[in-house]
């Protein structure tokens, strides 16, 4: 971390200091919520979850070497100095937004209905090739995690790129509060977390709180072929930059799906033709190179940069994963999925060679119009020779496909053998809690 003491600290969040005086001035080595990684200086986070709370470690993590605890009640038996607060959740974020204003660098904000982690990967890679870029880990893209992944910026970091992600209105506001981006990207507006947003303008209206944080004199980069998107005309007095297949000064032309091989494609802007090849399977990436290509000419890399950042693309996690069996091919697509990701995912199914099998389950949070969403996503993966379909949702999938339907994963397991054949390639793709990464993991069974 940068040089960020307890006393910072302490007036950031408007907290009380309580123990010794002389180690006020003393900088913490780390911030952390998890007491396994408290290690020397630390500052722990005490915070009250649903099962556990932060409190009933604080001991614990003086003992292991922190210096300081950030709590709600007092520590039973405060070995080491803690900072008293109302709220532990809203003093780390005022604490994150103090920390940030600590650094001079570029900060590239992401979000979107789809996209947002694979575009921060294709941005990280392509920043990669001239700075020491600092990036969202794992799935820290809420108002805890965001804190937590600028609190790992340090020294070294010369820019950041921070995924943002909500489900509600007014945590964007938040969010980008603490991150003050100097970049905003947004990929797509898409029918996800309809429960609290109600529909895609409210989904536009809860992305688009991102503006009003925008560091002044910065840049926003939009997908032009979203047509909610492409309507902002000015953020803060100036236009957005735009990317699309079909829409904005960051476009791209033939482009060609090789599988396994990548993606081929030409990148067009300001003039430039820049040809590379994508390391991954689904063409919806070429979207999202263009978005990288948009901030890494705004940061001024060179078109050589661009295209080798593009090159050292890696996919993470259960994000279109290809995993090769010998005996099939598995898309793992399982972390998420809303109708737009859905779709997305059997279009890069149906670029490949064999049987395409789609072993879809429930969408979550997708509110009143849930099941018609499921029906209507289940009509288009009727391009698939077989739609497999899980979970009490799914079974409007399974009607729109014309496909089957099981009710639990154990209900499929048992049939699975019988309906997977040498050769298929199957997608595996549903909302994170359908825990569908144990079909992949009986797939690869097979």
């Amino acid at each position: 971390m940068k040089h960020f003491t307890l006393s910072q600290i302490a007036e950031a969040c408007q907290g009380t200091y309580v123990g010794d005086e002389n180690l006020k001035n003393t900088a913490v080595s780390s911030i952390e919520r998890d007491s396994r990684n408290i290690k020397k200086d630390s500052l722990f986070l005490a915070i009250k979850g649903a099962r556990v709370d932060g409190h009933d470690f604080i001991e614990k993590c003086y003992d292991a070497g922190a210096i300081c605890a950030l709590c709600e009640k007092p520590p039973k038996n405060p070995s080491k100095p803690y900072i008293l607060v109302d709220d532990t959740l809203k003093a780390v974020k005022k604490i994150a937004k103090a920390y940030r204003e600590l650094f001079d660098i570029q900060i590239v904000g992401i979000s979107g209905s789809v996209g947002k982690t694979s575009t921060k990967e294709m941005i990280s890679a392509v920043l990669s090739a001239k700075f020491r870029v600092h990036k969202t880990q794992g799935n820290l893209n809420n108002e805890l995690g965001v804190p937590l992944t600028l609190f790992g910026m340090d020294d070294s970091t010369e820019v950041a790129v921070i995924e943002m992600g909500i489900s509600d209105f007014g945590e964007m506001a938040r969010i980008s509060e603490m991150v003050q981006p100097t970049i905003e990207v947004i990929t797509v507006i898409g029918d996800c977390h309809l429960e609290n947003l109600g529909d895609r303008d409210g989904v536009f209206k809860a992305k688009t709180e991102m503006f009003h944080n925008l560091r002044i004199g910065g840049t926003v980069i939009l997908n032009g072929d979203d047509e909610k998107l492409n309507k902002v005309t000015t953020v803060k007095g100036n236009a957005p930059i735009f990317y699309g297949f079909h829409h904005g000064a960051y476009r791209a032309e033939n482009v060609k799906n090789n599988g396994v091989l990548g993606i081929d494609a030409d990148l067009l802007f300001e003039g430039n033709r820049i040809s590379v090849t994508i390391p991954a399977i689904g063409t919806y990436m070429v979207s999202n190179a263009l978005a990288a290509a948009a901030v890494g000419r705004t940061l001024g890399l060179t078109n050589e940069e661009i295209k080798r950042g593009i090159a050292s693309y890696k996919t993470v996690g259960s994000r279109a994963n290809l995993i090769d069996t010998g005996k099939i091919k598995i898309i793992d697509d399982c972390y998420n999925a809303n109708p737009n990701s859905v779709r997305a995912s059997i279009d890069t199914l149906m670029n490949f060679e064999g049987r395409h099998v789609a072993i879809l389950g429930d969408m979550k949070e997708l509110g009143e119009n849930e099941l018609t969403l499921h029906l209507e996503t289940g009509q288009y993966a009727q391009a698939c020779d077989l739609v497999i379909a899980v979970g009490p949702l799914a079974l409007k999938l399974a009607e729109g496909a014309g496909g089957l339907h099981f009710e639990t994963k154990q209900a499929l397991f048992k049939e699975l053998p019988s309906l997977i054949k040498d050769g298929d390639v199957v997608l595996v793709k549903a909302s994170h809690s359908m825990a569908f990464e144990e079909i992949t993991a009986e797939l690869e069974k097979l």
